[in-house]
């Protein structure tokens, strides 16, 4: 009964997976801009981030329902807001959350300014992702039955998710090829700590007036939960420490896995820029620990409509069914590919900061205290991909602070209003990023969430024009 447990639990779970961190994107004062651009245009000598404190970052969203819309005090009862909001929800809803946590990190550039060989920037991360569509036809068939939707096929296939725990061990490097190109690349370590995935399901389940019989009802199933790193947990008997199993499998314990991130930044005029990269093109091969469970059978009854909970069934329906549509479990080892991250940017920069563009100095070189463009980001889920439109403005308030505002339209919100700052005194440089910002007034009535902060310290050039 565990492992039923344990199927019914990872599918009833709410999740996510990484999303959009459109503050942190081309804000290259902050060192962190690299993990989403290999190619940015960085102009440090060598920074490292404070350990465990270098950049912290949290999301959390639900495209059909907000906090509120479960447990508001207004007197209505919970079950009925809960189908309230199962009736309005779409498959295509999800409900997400990402947490990343950087143990450390660091970089420092080949050569020097008069002669740049190259970038070099690595680090580790830990991350946490958990996503889940909203499983319509399952929640009403489970939370109102079939009595009224006699004719109604309920489809199985709403039944889609993916969790992970992982940790990426990463290398960059990056290089200005002309005055007016820079490209990067970084290659990834994956090791996942644990996983559950599934997201190729079938099946449907109808109930029909019977001819000859009170009931007719078809059950064709074919339902699989990978999972890696969990059976340890869920035996019987286990009395080991999880939380010092988890670390050893993040420290190359787990299973493991390889990718690549590319990106590029293009000038084609001084104030002009183009940026594009790529993220997380890899795979996790599974091997560890893993537990497959398959529901996978055709059943049909005709009769009185059977409850299957074992109990009061006629005619022994409900061993018939357990026969038809067994619950197995396989032990092979899957593959699983990460979520693909597309990013790219249009910017428009003005004022510049020596009082003119006509400098003898690179592209590169040049600084702006204004800044206006456009960014989309595009990633892939186990249906359509996701998609987010951001506009936003720099601003260059001081030497030593920098800001930007954005504003996103994507499948959460389209009121999404974000800030972000980067100080540096000294060489010690802090950030903090935040988005719906309008929904801070009231959180529980927020559909989308999210804030990123860290420190570092950085050290620039001293031939540096800056």
């Amino acid at each position: 009964m565990r492992k039923v447990y344990l199927f019914l639990m990872v599918f009833i779970a709410a999740g996510c997976f990484s999303q959009n961190k459109q503050i942190l994107y081309n804000f290259t004062t902050v060192p962190q801009s690299l993990m989403t651009n290999p190619g940015a245009d960085v102009s440090y000598k060598f920074y490292f981030g404070v350990p465990l404190l270098s950049g912290i970052s949290g999301n959390v969203g639900s495209t059909s329902f907000s906090a509120y819309d479960l447990f508001a005090d207004n007197g209505v009862d919970f079950n009925t807001k809960l189908l309230n909001v199962v009736h309005r929800s779409s498959q295509n809803d999800k409900l997400v959350f990402n947490e990343q946590l950087e143990v450390f990190s660091g970089g420092f550039k080949l050569g020097d300014w008069l002669e740049n060989k190259g970038y070099i920037s690595f680090g580790m991360y830990q991350e946490f992702d958990f996503m889940m569509f909203m499983p319509k036809d399952v929640a009403i068939l489970a939370l109102e039955g079939n009595r009224d939707y006699l004719g109604k096929s309920f489809n199985l296939g709403d039944l889609s998710l993916k969790t992970e725990m992982l940790s990426v061990l990463h290398v960059g490097f990056h290089k200005n090829v002309t005055d007016r190109l820079v490209l990067g690349g970084r290659a990834k370590i994956y090791s996942s700590a644990f996983n559950a995935t599934s997201t190729k399901n079938s099946g449907y389940i109808y109930t029909v007036p019977g001819t000859t019989t009170a009931y007719e009802q078809v059950i064709y199933s074919d339902l699989q939960l990978n999972t890696a790193g969990i059976a340890a947990y869920t035996a019987e008997g286990y009395e080991g420490d999880v939380a010092r199993d988890i670390r050893k499998k993040m420290l190359f314990g787990g299973d493991l896995g390889l990718g690549f991130d590319l990106g590029l930044t293009y000038y084609p005029k001084k104030n002009i820029q183009f940026t594009a990269s790529i993220l997380d093109v890899g795979f996790v091969k599974h091997s560890k620990d893993v537990e497959t469970f398959t529901y996978k059978g055709y059943y049909k009854y005709e009769g009185v409509n059977p409850n299957f909970d074992g109990t009061n069934t006629p005619d022994n329906a409900y061993q018939q069914f357990v026969d038809a549509i067994p619950l197995d479990t396989i032990y092979n080892a899957y593959k699983t590919w990460r979520p693909i991250k597309f990013n790219s940017s249009y910017q428009y920069s003005f004022n510049d900061s020596r009082g003119g563009a006509d400098c003898n100095c690179s592209v590169s070189e040049s600084q702006y205290k204004n800044a206006i463009g456009a960014q989309l980001f595009v990633m892939t889920t186990p249906r359509a991909p996701m998609a987010a439109l951001t506009g936003y403005y720099r601003r260059n308030l001081f030497d030593k602070l920098e800001m930007k505002a954005t504003y996103t339209v994507d499948s959460y919100s389209y009121k999404n209003i974000g800030l972000g700052m980067s100080s540096t005194l000294g060489a010690f440089n802090v950030y903090l990023m935040a988005d719906n910002l309008l929904e801070y007034r009231d959180l529980a009535k927020a559909n989308s969430l999210s804030f990123q902060f860290g420190f570092n310290f950085i050290f620039k050039d001293s031939n540096s024009p800056y």
